[in-house]
């Protein structure tokens, strides 16, 4: 066999896959699908498959010695160049299958911090993968470095030079402190963006990467945001004016897409990226109804949002790409599963109207129809509807002005009644009352009122 190469990528190189499969792990299909789009995605070709069903991993080598024996005569004969594991390896057993075999082994992590390095667009999602990278590597710097054991043996050289090995070693550390206070102060000025537009109404988009959410934004925005058939085509929030039917404009949020796993180290460096997933009124849970591992999918974004502590947000689950499913029991699964998911085909149009519509109605949920009476010379008030709320009509009576007004229920506390401000629901042509007011009248709105 070769010796190691150690390039940075992996475009061109012929890969192995490899999956174990352990009893906690369930999967609905070809179980290699996943690393597959991902191999592809950075750049690699496959040459080669091996699964193996174990209890536990082997301390070791993670696969047992047979197996071991039989990846390297498949490596061999393939003539690979890498070998790609679908598990996260230690890395003393990354260490151990690369000296038995003598090809580069990569697991799972590593394949998606490569993907994300080449896909980093701005400054900001580069410095998290940078992080996301560095706090990986360093536990396995002595296995990277191992072009130092072509340098004049002695001692403290065997192998990686321990002088050189502690000097890379300070040298990461720092860099990596240094990423974790610029990311912070991104955070901080993300937070006060984001915070900054609470007068709109704002909705975000998640999802299982490659579930259609750029196109269902280009679709619904009329945007020309990147859309592409592969994994992680979207690493940094994009957000457009959208118009929803029957509401008014709203401010849509596509985010990076989750996937099975995602290293915890990316979660934390893309903090300040999911900012606007945090902060949305609303979230568009966007699933791949094609897809045959669809209800893995789902509750792996469910997992992740939870790891973010945002799962208690109000979500719709849209199931996309219906246009592709051959068997229509796959929707109905779906669908006896999550009653209330709304179908649609982002690429067609199908159901797009419906579910502008169940968008619309979670919106007004914290909204309230009022009629509300003030003094026409009252500029500041009716700057602060406008500003605030969806002003629907005026009407000028003498020295007065009537707004009907639709507002959240969380700026309604800096209007106050007094005797030149009067609040009540609207009520419609039928006379019937549309919504409740609830105005407290101890809220602070001298200023505005």
């Amino acid at each position: 066999m070769n010796s190691i190469d150690r390039k940075q990528g992996m475009d061109s190189e012929s890969a192995v896959l490899v999956g174990v499969h352990l009893p906690e792990h369930v999967h609905h299909g070809d179980p290699l699908v996943e690393l597959s789009g991902l191999v592809e995605t950075a750049g690699a070709t496959i040459v080669g498959r091996l699964t193996q069903n174990r209890e536990v991993p082997d301390k070791t080598t993670y696969i047992g010695k047979g197996k071991v024996k039989e990846l390297d005569l498949l490596v061999e004969a393939s003539d690979a160049d890498i070998i790609v594991f679908d598990n996260d390896l230690s890395p003393a057993q990354t260490r151990n299958l690369e000296q038995a075999i003598g090809v580069k082994v990569l697991d799972r992590t590593e394949v998606i911090l490569d993907i994300f390095s080449n896909r980093a667009q701005t400054h900001e999602s580069r410095l998290a993968v940078e992080l996301a990278q560095l706090e990986y590597s360093l536990p396995r710097l002595k296995r990277m470095w191992t072009h130092l054991s072509r340098m004049k043996m002695g001692v403290g050289m065997r192998g990686p030079g321990e002088k050189q090995l502690e000097t890379d070693r300070r040298l990461v550390e720092k860099r990596i402190s240094d990423l974790r206070g610029e990311l912070q102060q991104i955070e901080k000025r993300k937070e006060r963006e984001v915070s900054a537009r609470s007068d709109r109404m704002t909705v975000s988009l998640v999802g299982y990467t490659n579930a259609g959410k750029s196109t269902l934004m280009n679709a619904m925005t009329g945007s020309n945001v990147l859309a592409e058939d592969k994994l992680f085509a979207t690493l940094d929030t994009r957000t457009r004016r959208w118009h929803l039917p029957g509401w008014g404009p709203v401010l849509l949020s596509d985010t990076v897409g989750f996937i099975r796993n995602l290293p915890h180290r990316l979660i934390a460096s893309f903090k300040a990226t999911l900012e606007e997933a945090r902060q949305a009124d609303l979230l568009i849970h966007v699933a791949d109804a094609s897809n045959p591992a669809a209800l893995d999918q789902i509750a792996a974004v469910y997992e992740v949002l939870q790891e973010l502590s945002i799962e208690e947000k109000d979500t719709i689950l849209v199931l996309n790409k219906v246009d592709l499913v051959e068997d229509l029991t796959t929707i109905e699964l779906l669908r006896s599963r999550y009653p209330s998911a709304v179908t649609v085909s982002a690429k067609t149009g199908d159901g797009l109207q419906k579910m502008a519509s169940a968008v619309s109605n979670a919106l007004s949920q914290d909204f309230l129809d009022l009629e509300i009476q003030l003094d026409a010379g009252n500029g500041r008030l009716q700057a602060y509807l406008s500003r605030h709320g969806e002003v629907l009509s005026r009407t000028f009576v003498e020295n007065r002005v009537i707004i009907h007004c639709r507002i959240a229920q969380k700026h309604l506390g800096m209007i106050r009644e007094s005797d030149s401000v009067q609040v009540r629901p609207y009520e419609g042509a039928n006379g019937s009352a549309i919504g409740k007011a609830s105005i407290d009248d101890s809220a602070s709105v001298d200023e505005v009122a």
